[in-house]
This record gives C-alpha cells, sequence and structure tokens, in this order.
C-alpha cells in the first residue's frame, strides 16, 4: 500500500490562528499473479421480493444473481435471503459446490407482500457471519420500496450495520426504481462501510451488481483504517469525506472498509492550529494507515508524519497554497451540499434543494478557472451533473434527483479517486410526465 500526502499550505504564521488541510492518496497493492491462491471471499444477497418488485424488477434482480452464480469460484460462498413480510432463506450460504442447484433456487424467487427489510437485513447478516472467513464477508441488500414493517428507523439500521462491520461483514445497497427510501439504504450503506447504488432501470441494476461483485472479487486490501495523532498543537480535526470515523484516546480512527486491485482514494483532513509562539517546525498530525493484504491476510501499518513551518507573519503572507488540495476540498464540499439538497427533496423543500446545487454549481465554475489540470475532466463532470440535477428539481422530479444525489454524492465522498470503481456520473434519461407523477406508487406492496 502507498500513502502520499499533500498540504495546502507548508507555512503558517508565528503567533496566528490557522487552518491547514491535508489530501491524502492510498493506492492499494496490485493484483497477484495468476498463479496466487485465491482467497475464497462471501456474498449475501439479500432480496426484496415485496409485491412491488413483481415484474422486470424482480426479473432483472434473478437475471443479475444468476450471472454471478457463474461468474464466483466454487469455492466462494454464496447465499440469497429473500423478504417481503416474511423472511426466506432461497440460497444457503455456503461454497458454490452445486451451482445448478443455487441457479434454479433464484429462478424460483417470486414476488409477495409487504417489506420488511430489517427482517431480511438481520437475517442476511445471521448468514454472512455463519459462513464467512478470514477475509469476512459482503451483504448486498437489493429493494425497491420504503420499508413498511419491522424496523425502519435509518439510525437504528445504520447501528446495526456499523456493529457488523467492526465484525468483518460490509453492507451495500441497490436502491432500485423511484419508490424506495434513499434516507433508510444510505444510513445502512454508510453504516456499514459499503456501497449506495441507485438504478432506475432493470439493465442498471444488473450492471451495479455485476460491478459490486467484480469489486469483491478483485480486492487486495481489507479492514483498511487510518488512525490520526494530531499534534499537541492541534486543536481539532475534521474528515471531510464522509467516512465512518470514532474518537480514539491519541485522536480519531477513519473507517476506510476495502480496497481493490491498484485502486487509488483521495481523503482529505482539515486541522484547526491555535496561535504558535515558537518559530520553528510544529507537529500536524501522525498518519498511520493499517490494512490487510490479500490473500495473505497480513497486516501492514505505513506511518506518515504532517508538520509545517511556523514563520513571521510577512514571509507567510506570499505562501501558496496548494492548487489540487484546495480543488480537492471544494469537489468533497459539492458533494456535501448535494446531501444536503438530496435530505431537503426528501422532505419536499425544493427550493432549500435548489439553493445547495445552485450554490455548489457556482462554487465548481469558480474552482475550474485555477484547479490543476488533472481536475479538468472530474470538475466538467460535476457541472454537466449539477446542471442536470437543477433541471430535474426545477420540473418537479423530486424522486428521480434526490436519489440520484444520494448514491452520486456517497460514492464521491466516500470512495473519492481516479480509479474507484465509480466512473464520472452519466445522468439517467429524463422521465416522462407519466413516469413521475407514478413515483410515489412504487411501493404499492400487497397487504
Amino acid at each position: 500500500m502507498h500513502i502520499a500526502a499533500h498540504l495546502d499550505v507548508d507555512l503558517i504564521a508565528v503567533e496566528t490562528e490557522d487552518q491547514v488541510s491535508v489530501m491524502i492518496e492510498l493506492t492499494a497493492p496490485a493484483a497477484p499473479d495468476d498463479g496466487a491462491e485465491h482467497t475464497p471471499r462471501t456474498l449475501q444477497v439479500v432480496l426484496d421480493r415485496s409485491g412491488s418488485m413483481s415484474g422486470p424488477r424482480l426479473d432483472g434482480a434473478k437475471r443479475a444473481l444468476g450471472s454471478l452464480v457463474a461468474r464466483l469460484d466454487p469455492r466462494d460462498r454464496f447465499g440469497v435471503v429473500v423478504f417481503d413480510d416474511h423472511v426466506g432463506v432461497a440460497v444457503p450460504a455456503a461454497p458454490l459446490a452445486d451451482k445448478p442447484a443455487a441457479s434454479r433456487a433464484i429462478a424460483a424467487i417470486q414476488a409477495g407482500g409487504s417489506t420488511d427489510l430489517s427482517a431480511g437485513y438481520l437475517r442476511g447478516l445471521q448468514e454472512a457471519r455463519r459462513v464467512a472467513g478470514a477475509a469476512g464477508a459482503t451483504v448486498l441488500i437489493v429493494s425497491d420500496g420504503h420499508a413498511n414493517a419491522g424496523v425502519t428507523n435509518p439510525v437504528a439500521l445504520s447501528q446495526v450495520a456499523a456493529e457488523a462491520y467492526l465484525n468483518g461483514v460490509t453492507t451495500s445497497t441497490l436502491g432500485f426504481g423511484l419508490g424506495y427510501d434513499e434516507r433508510l439504504m444510505s444510513a445502512i450503506a454508510r453504516g456499514g462501510s459499503g456501497n449506495e447504488h441507485f438504478a432506475e432501470e432493470s439493465d442498471t441494476a444488473v450492471a451495479l451488481i455485476a460491478g459490486e461483485v467484480e469489486g469483491l472479487l478483485t480486492q487486495t486490501a481489507q479492514a483498511a483504517t487510518l488512525h490520526v495523532r494530531p499534534g499537541p498543537a492541534v486543536r481539532g480535526v475534521l474528515v471531510v469525506n464522509d467516512l465512518p470515523a470514532s474518537v480514539v484516546e491519541d485522536g480519531v480512527l477513519v473507517e476506510l472498509g476495502s480496497f481493490y486491485a491498484a485502486e487509488t482514494r483521495r481523503l482529505v483532513l482539515t486541522f484547526d492550529v491555535p496561535a504558535i509562539a515558537d518559530l520553528g517546525p510544529a507537529a500536524v498530525a501522525e498518519l498511520a494507515f493499517t490494512y490487510v493484504e490479500l490473500p495473505a491476510l497480513v497486516q501492514h501499518t505505513v506511518t506518515v508524519p504532517l508538520q509545517v513551518n511556523v514563520v513571521p507573519g510577512d514571509e507567510a503572507a506570499r505562501r501558496v497554497p496548494d492548487a489540487g488540495v484546495r480543488t480537492e476540498l471544494v469537489y468533497l464540499r459539492a458533494q456535501q451540499a448535494k446531501r444536503r439538497a438530496s435530505d431537503h427533496l426528501y422532505r419536499g423543500d425544493s427550493e432549500a434543494a435548489l439553493r445547495e446545487i445552485r450554490q455548489a454549481r457556482r462554487d465548481i465554475d469558480e474552482a475550474r478557472a485555477d484547479a490543476p489540470d488533472a481536475y479538468a475532466a472530474d470538475l466538467a463532470d460535476e457541472a454537466r451533473e449539477l446542471d442536470y440535477l437543477e433541471q430535474e428539481t426545477e420540473a418537479g422530479s423530486a424522486a428521480r434527483a434526490g436519489k440520484f444525489m444520494s448514491a452520486s454524492s456517497a460514492a464521491r465522498l466516500r470512495k473519492r479517486g481516479r480509479s474507484s470503481g465509480y466512473p464520472p456520473a452519466t445522468p439517467p434519461p429524463a422521465a416522462t410526465d407519466a413516469d413521475d407523477n407514478n413515483a410515489g406508487d412504487e411501493d404499492d406492496d400487497q397487504a
């Protein structure tokens, strides 16, 4: 694992409060040689079979799962839990020694009643834990509806996912269509250190499920954490990316999850530095990045010190901030604005959402003027996406815009990188008025 840190400024004025940001680039190990032993992976799918999934959605999900069975190694552990108002185990979690039997069981899944997502998720976690090896497990929830039975509190289910992650089980979610509860699905994915996906069409869902599995199969690092130990002069630290973080005795511990082969991610930390009376070097923090390398299952730690020079005020006034770090900050703050806009739309406040979108668009335009060339494509793509989201929101397509913003911001805040598995977003085609008029009726589950 390679870690590089870039400070936005390396000089601060003596006896002057300041703020210092650092952009950290993390690059995972490359894939082992073809002859290396394959570490069996564990994938547990939790599939919504409620009434609203009947038809193309359930057919598309079943088609995607059938493809996964063909793609996985017989040693990989795979299972499917299904739920409506009852929970069933369609494919018991186990090594895929009998792929035809697993395929037949998936093909036999039929739509049922209402949506007890929590019961399905909890049962899926039990199955994943039962068979997970040293490499842990991934749970993928696929649902198109608002949970209307069982536990429906996003905070409670996020805590369940966070606890599962601490015990080696990552949780990702795929929201299908325009009727699902993006706050609930987002909370589970955030707590479980997984991915949050949004698919309006069956073909998109199939591709996203395949991509989730491809990422699982190409992992070269797991259980990655960043331990930030602030220096004695530092007063506070902020993790700009949306990552699970906890305060520990000597700093902050940030959960980074798993990396696939040669993946590069960026994250940004901001430190509050009080007035320092002495000239010379001052420690900002020590960064300790720990991960478990696959397939050897060997733990490694890489440590990087951060420091700045305390100089007279006139010298600090001539400093030139690092354009890359400042641009990354603007980009990440645009993602935060999209998340706030999504929350506003969920509550029915389109005007507040539009204010967030438009301000983020202005900030992106301003950043493009001085951004390094390496950021040109990302910023141009972000500008196009914000334009699309403004148009969708103005047109009254709140369900589509809110879900798109939630998934997009999650991807870019949690796994920001040149090769993070999230290519520049292509907004889905605009729907007809009839499509949007039906958006609120997506979860008409049978009683």
